[in-house]
Formats: C-alpha cells, sequence, structure tokens
C-alpha cells in the first residue's frame, strides 16, 4: 500500500504516541538485503548438471583406464561359464556324455553314448560345432584338463579354471557340477 509523503508521517507520528516514543521503522541498505537473500547450498539444476557431467567423464574415461583387454577376458570368462553349462544341460537332456575339450585358447563340445564322445554337440547359433574361442591377448593360465558329463549332468572331475588377464576364475563342483 502506498501512502503520500506527509500520510507516512503522520502514521509515525501516532506510532510512536501509542508507545510513548517516535517510533522507528528499520532502515536496510540493499546490499544487505541481497545478501541475506542468498542461501547456502546448491540448486536442483546445479546438482543434474553436475551428475550429467560425472556421469559423461566416467562413460568416456572408465574405459580408457581399464582397456579392451579386461573386457576381452570378462567376455571370454562369460563365454565359457555359459558353455560349460551349456554342456551340463545337454548331457541330462539328450541323455548322453557331452566331453569338454580345452585347447590352449578355446573350448569344444562334443557328445556320446560313452565318455569317448566324438560327434561335435551343435552351437545354439546352429553351427556344426560348439567351439569357444579366445580374443588375442587372452589364453587359459595352464591347460585346464578336458572332463565330460555324464548322463546325470555330473563332470568326471570338478575343478579350477584360470583365465589370463585378470582374477577370471571358473570352478565347477566335482559332486553337482555347478558352474560358476
Amino acid at each position: 500500500m502506498r501512502f503520500a509523503a506527509g500520510a507516512r508521517s503522520a502514521i509515525r507520528q501516532k506510532a510512536g504516541n501509542i508507545s510513548g516514543h517516535a517510533a522507528r521503522l528499520p532502515v536496510f541498505p540493499a546490499a544487505a538485503i541481497v545478501a541475506n537473500s542468498r542461501r547456502r547450498g546448491f540448486t536442483l539444476i546445479e546438482m543434474i548438471m553436475t551428475l550429467v557431467i560425472v556421469g559423461i567423464l566416467a562413460a568416456v574415461v572408465a574405459p580408457r583406464f581399464m582397456g579392451p583387454s579386461v573386457f576381452n577376458t570378462e567376455g571370454f570368462t562369460a563365454e565359457v561359464r555359459a558353455a560349460l553349462r551349456y554342456a551340463q544341460k545337454a548331457a541330462i537332456a539328450q541323455n548322453r556324455f557331452v566331453c569338454v575339450d580345452f585347447a590352449a585358447d578355446s573350448v569344444t563340445l562334443s557328445l556320446g553314448a560313452t565318455a569317448a564322445c566324438g560327434t561335435a554337440l551343435a552351437s545354439l547359433n546352429g553351427e556344426a560345432s560348439y567351439v569357444v574361442t579366445a580374443p588375442s591377448g587372452v589364453t587359459f593360465a595352464g591347460a585346464p584338463t578336458s572332463f565330460n558329463f555324464n548322463t546325470r549332468g555330473e563332470p568326471s572331475l570338478g575343478q579350477t579354471i584360470n583365465i589370463t588377464g585378470g582374477s577370471n576364475v571358473i570352478i565347477i563342483e566335482a559332486e553337482t557340477g555347478y558352474v560358476h
């Protein structure tokens, strides 16, 4: 509400007469008002923009620190693990032996009526044989022993398979054939 200059002084006088002394209205400099109105902290937009920038940097910079060999090793480990699980399930489903043969950088699956096997196990993508080959620079650390899964899915031997390029370990449980 706006008052004329004379009306404002009349209101001050009446306010002063009520309390017994002249009323004093506080006078704040403009800088003090601006300083008090600013609060400490970050706005939501500043926080979101910071998270977006950190996310972009993490997506671009993190792979450069790890290099492609880490991804190749992890990928090969996952493929071998999947092949071993598939071999166990195929042995149970087809009521046959499934042999797992290891080379320095590959795994081959075959099946047969006896533990000797002999017929190539077809891969899931329709190829004649199921072979998992390691990318360059990735091998097994020490040659794993070839073995087979019997008709109940039990392995002929349990073992631990190490893959170079990290702490990638595949364990095949001797009694159950569980691959982890």
